[in-house]
């Protein structure tokens, strides 16, 4: 079986130098509402070829099902949400900050057309599962009549 392959879209963006994104992620640390980009942080994935379908696996934790968005046509998925900031006290100040806040987008493009009225998602735990089927050749072939002038 041939696998596909799959491209990440933002990774041939060029959203900036190393020394740009360096600085970034410093004032991240110090404070997680800082971003210098619209989409501060990616969401990691799994990605799980069969010969008919594809399943993705997006680790997601702390958002709301309501700010999850899913695009779906037969080239490509888009996955996008909002992950809201923790409310801070007024008395309070970070020692440590990891957790990345604010929008996120990850959009994959694939090399196989995927059935759109045959997708699946479930959320739980922090975790979308996306269950993607794979169109056959068959159903991608189209048979052309020829006909007398």
């Amino acid at each position: 079986m041939e696998f596909i392959k799959i491209r990440f879209a933002n990774d041939f963006d060029g959203v900036g130098s190393k020394f740009e994104k360096t600085i970034a992620e410093m004032f991240q640390t110090m404070n997680p509402m800082f971003s210098f980009a619209k989409n501060s942080w990616k969401p990691q994935l799994d990605i799980y070829e069969m010969s008919e379908e594809i399943l993705i696996t997006a680790e997601i934790p702390g958002v709301d099902k309501e700010h999850l968005e899913l695009e779906i046509n037969s080239r490509a998925i888009r996955i996008a949400g909002i992950r809201e900031a923790a409310p801070v006290t007024e008395n309070g100040r970070y020692r440590l900050a990891e957790i990345q806040y604010g929008s996120f987008e990850r959009i994959l493009r694939l090399n196989v057309p995927i059935d759109t009225e045959n997708v699946t998602a479930s959320y739980k735990k922090g975790m979308l599962h996306i269950h993607l089927k794979k169109l056959s050749s068959l159903e991608t072939t189209y048979r052309v009549r020829i006909t007398d002038e």
